[in-house]
């Protein structure tokens, strides 16, 4: 996605709205899909050089890559998220006497689960703000100490209870085992989790640092599978046709979806090249557009 701002008449370029509020710029629109935008010192010009297409934004910019504070294509970001945990609710109830977000990501769709569930949300996992994102980090060992490093469990609040751990996603499985065990070593009776996102069963080829499919747990596990690898009593996932409820879509639309979901669905929106065959090196290749 990009956005289009200004700044006292100084036009500005982000991939999100919060970038513009942070250096006080007026949020102006979002720019269409294949939109080519010239800035020049005569003001914008905006261009559509290529074939029309459909719009299909990554709708997991709604779960997790987004900040909570954007806006994205007219939807805040925040309001989405706890839409999701609502409609995890509702799919995926569950008994349980408190809603533990994994944080940050999960944070905004526990708050969601919890108030659909009648359930008090619980900071029930710290935090540390100073490591970076795990999923990304190169080996297992260095991905198993910077889960240690970034989660504590907050004993006081969880010990002896049944607790609903609310996360964005799975990928590869190892961080959510590694933050179940933190909270039954911490005295967790019960450790129930659900997930604000279809189960990820595809990579992603566009630009996203995603793991190969093999390595992804949902592409060669079933669910009760996985519940058993990540040691929860029970696992849940929001379905797809509830994450675009959550978006404010009354369903998919199987035929031409509304939003890139290939990492879940595998359905990706452009046609897939043999490299061997195509003319062009796959060295060369652009993303043109953003969406």
């Amino acid at each position: 996605p990009l956005v289009l701002g200004d700044f006292d008449g100084a036009w500005i370029l982000a991939s999100e709205t919060c970038a513009l509020d942070i250096v006080g710029a007026r949020f102006v629109r979002d720019l269409k899909p294949g939109e080519m935008v010239v800035v020049t010192d005569k003001g914008i010009e905006s261009l559509f050089p290529f074939e029309a297409q459909n719009s299909r934004l990554c709708i997991f910019e709604y779960v997790y890559f987004a900040r909570p504070d954007s806006t994205v294509e007219g939807r805040n970001v925040y309001d989405v998220r706890k839409q999701i945990g609502m409609e995890l609710a509702h799919e995926s109830p569950v008994e349980a006497d408190i809603v533990v977000p994994v944080p940050d990501s999960g944070t905004p769709a526990a708050i969601g689960f919890a108030q659909a569930a009648g359930l008090p949300f619980e900071l029930g996992i710290i935090r540390n703000h100073y490591v970076g994102r795990t999923f990304i980090q190169p080996t297992d060992s260095v991905r198993h100490m910077g889960v240690k490093l970034k989660h504590n469990a907050n004993r006081h609040v969880i010990e002896g209870k049944r607790i609903v751990l609310v996360d964005d996603s799975i990928v590869r499985g190892t961080t959510s085992q590694k933050i179940v065990q933190i909270v039954r070593d911490a005295g967790a009776r019960e450790v129930h989790m659900r997930v604000a996102s279809p189960p990820t069963r595809s990579s992603c080829f566009y630009g996203v640092d995603t793991p190969e499919t093999a390595k992804l747990l949902a592409a060669s596990m079933s669910i009760g599978e996985m519940a058993e690898f990540i040691r929860v009593d029970s696992l849940g996932f929001l379905s797809i046709d509830g994450l675009y409820r959550a978006v404010g879509e009354a369903a998919r639309e199987a035929e031409q979806p509304q939003f890139c979901d290939a990492c879940f669905t595998t359905e990706y929106p452009t046609r897939l090249l043999d490299h061997e065959t195509s003319s062009v090196p796959t060295s060369s290749l652009l993303a043109v557009g953003g969406q």
